[in-house]
């Protein structure tokens, strides 16, 4: 009896994977893999990433295994966010300190990043108090007390300082309650909200390293031996790879390590140099393919919950692809962030395959939905 209990077990989480997400994930990740394994001789990134794949690719599978319908009870996710809270206040005690950041807790050679997994935890927040106030989400009290749930993590995240993870958590949020149904003139409020705020932090809070970053960002060549190095390098990475790119381990910007973190902040650059242009658009393919499919599973939800889950899933993929490869680029500021199952890191990588096996574990007790009628639950209509 047990040996048909596993074979149904093992049937029941294939039936709720979507294998063409599923596959174009694994191929973006490969090329991350491939990138990082490239350039020297000590291949431990590639290495230690390929261990953090397996474990991921596990807790994918157990994750879409698991009912999440228990996430629904607004105790649970109160709880999860009291502990995600005490988890970054514990950090400003025991983190280790990185690149000047003490945003790590360190256990001898195993790193794990908290601002990672408390992502979910937003998305999980905000699909929870949205699901059920998405035909109020016109009063104004709606957008403040979701705004105040997660700057308390915004804040605890930015005076680690870790920046880059702060700015995902306020478009994380942003993106969320424009999906909700926000009115044209809360709209402009949040925006003039944020433009204060950032005047704020400009005069009281930002370090003079961030304050370059920006200030590069907007005079990009002043300073390239400097501020500017990092985005400076990797412009050259990008613009080098031409058609078709130099050929793997042939990436002289990042092999000779004028490109710096080339396996995590810039990982699209070396991807970029070594493929070329025709390796970038496959590769913007394969993420197309991602988005797509992650709003196709959402948009079937079974309800507003599920259907905000998977929509801020996708916000939360699609900030942090825009940002790194904005930022590798030159069109946006450096400010540290990864790409999606391809930069090196464990905790990131962990927390998206399980974030996706979540998705898969919704699916569970998903009703197919028309388009219109599941947009016309997401505002309220």
């Amino acid at each position: 009896m047990s040996s048909v209990f596993i074979k149904n077990s093992i049937k029941s989480i294939f039936k709720n994977i979507d294998w063409m997400l599923f596959g174009s994930v694994i191929l973006v990740t490969f090329a991350g893999l491939v990138t990082m394994n490239s350039f020297m001789d000590n291949s431990r990134f590639f290495e230690r990433q390929t261990v953090w794949l397996a474990i991921s690719i596990l807790a994918f599978f157990i994750a879409s295994w698991i009912d999440w319908g228990f996430l629904k009870n607004t105790r649970i996710i109160i709880t999860l966010f009291i502990l995600s809270v005490g988890l970054l206040l514990l950090l400003f005690i025991l983190g280790s300190v990185f690149k000047g950041a003490q945003s790590w807790f360190s256990f001898g050679t195993f790193s794990f990043q908290p601002a990672d997994p408390i992502k979910l935890v937003v998305i999980l927040l905000l699909s929870k108090y949205f699901s059920r106030r998405h035909i109020e989400i016109a009063n104004i009290r709606h957008i403040l007390v979701s705004g105040f749930y997660v700057l308390i993590i915004f804040l605890l995240v930015f005076l680690q300082p870790d920046f880059g993870s702060a700015i995902i958590i306020f478009f994380l949020w942003l993106g969320m309650v424009l999906v909700s149904g926000i009115s044209k003139k809360h709209l402009l409020a949040v925006f003039l909200t944020t433009v204060v705020v950032f005047g704020g932090l400009w005069l009281f809070v930002f370090q003079p390293y961030q304050k370059d970053r920006i200030i590069n960002f907007i005079h990009p060549l002043t300073d390239i031996r400097g501020s500017g190095y990092n985005a400076y390098q990797s412009t050259i990475a990008v613009g080098s790879g031409q058609s078709f790119g130099k050929g793997i381990g042939y990436g002289t910007q990042s092999k000779l390590q004028f490109l710096p973190e080339y396996q995590t902040d810039f990982i699209f650059a070396a991807f970029a140099e070594e493929w070329g242009f025709t390796g970038v658009t496959l590769l913007f393919v394969l993420y197309g393919i991602i988005f797509w499919r992650l709003l196709s599973i959402a948009f079937k939800g079974s309800g507003n919950f599920e259907i905000l889950f998977g929509v801020g899933l996708t916000i939360l993929f699609l900030i942090h692809t825009t940002i790194h490869v904005g930022m590798n680029i030159g069109l946006l500021p450096v400010t540290g962030n990864t790409l999606p199952f391809m930069s090196y890191g464990g905790s990131h990588l962990l927390t998206e395959f399980f974030g996706l096996g979540m998705l898969m574990g919704m699916k569970r007790g998903a009703r197919v939905v028309h388009k219109e009628i599941a947009s016309n639950e997401m505002v309220g209509i």
